[in-house]
């Protein structure tokens, strides 16, 4: 299915044009709010479908059960992104792992054997043992005090497709 219309697809091959432009237009309006393409936004929620990330009960939740083991990085890498302060930034990252934003903050999914969570901020790291964030931390991602700057998730390589 990933290989059909949506982002695997070249401009010249799906062609470089929205087919709903418009996602939030009463009928009897017209036009109202731009938005993104109902296809894209569904491309988004399934990509976070596939990452694994969920919140439950107010705790944000790593359970990538859906991602393939090709799709992390065999060498060192490079992840750049924009910071919560606006600057852009550089993320140095280890071999089998690949990296993403949650509410402007760098996560990090490296293989591993055991799930944990490691959540850096200006005040150092903290470890937790699964896959689940508790509801205070996850309630600083959401709010997007600063006090957390990044997070290191150790996902289990037998959780992975093949």
């Amino acid at each position: 299915m990933r290989q059909g219309l949506g982002f695997t697809k070249t401009p010249e091959v799906y062609g470089a044009f929205p087919s709903d432009p418009y996602s939030h237009s009463p009928a009897h309006r017209g036009s109202q709010q731009p938005g993104m393409t109902g296809q894209v936004k569904e491309e988004i929620l399934t990509r976070w479908g596939e990452l694994g990330v969920a919140v439950a009960q107010g705790s944000v939740r790593f359970e990538p059960r859906l991602l393939r083991r090709e799709e992390f990085f065999p060498k060192k890498h490079a992840f750049a992104y924009v910071s919560l302060q606006g600057r852009e930034e550089t993320w140095d990252l280890p071999a089998e792992s690949l990296a993403f934003t949650y509410c402007q903050i760098p996560v990090c999914y490296q293989l591993a054997d055991v799930a944990s969570i490691s959540v850096e901020g200006p005040q150092g790291a903290t470890r937790i043992e699964g896959h689940v964030l508790p509801v205070a931390v996850s309630a600083e991602i959401f709010s997007r005090t600063g006090s957390i700057t990044k997070i290191v998730v150790q996902v289990p390589r037998k959780n992975l497709l093949s």
